[in-house]
């Protein structure tokens, strides 16, 4: 018969409660998780079908207001690696005065 020296039953008994409470926290995670993608996806939907009937309600003269909705005029806010400073100056100058015909 082997006797188990007391630190070691106390580490083994440490090392199961770290793993049911390492457990309970990963399927917490993965709750939240859920919960976040079901929220996102909530909200990606409306979103979606807010664009989808804003395109179906086309009418002649509103169409750099669909442009202008579109486009983020704000500089600071982008927070794309790409300068698009001078397309933003091109589409504002359109807006303000369109080509005429």
């Amino acid at each position: 018969m082997e006797v188990v020296p007391p630190h070691d039953a106390n580490s083994r008994k440490q090392e199961a409660e770290w793993k049911e409470k390492a457990i309970k926290e990963l399927e917490e995670w993965y709750a939240r998780q859920d919960e976040k993608l079901e929220k996102t996806k909530a909200s990606n939907r409306a979103a979606e079908e807010a664009f989808v009937n804003d395109a179906e309600e086309v009418f002649p003269g509103t169409e750099w207001e669909r442009v202008a909705q579109l486009c983020d005029f704000n500089p600071k806010s982008s927070k794309q690696a790409k300068d698009v400073s001078r397309m933003r100056s091109v589409l504002i100058s359109l807006k303000q005065a369109p080509l005429v015909r």
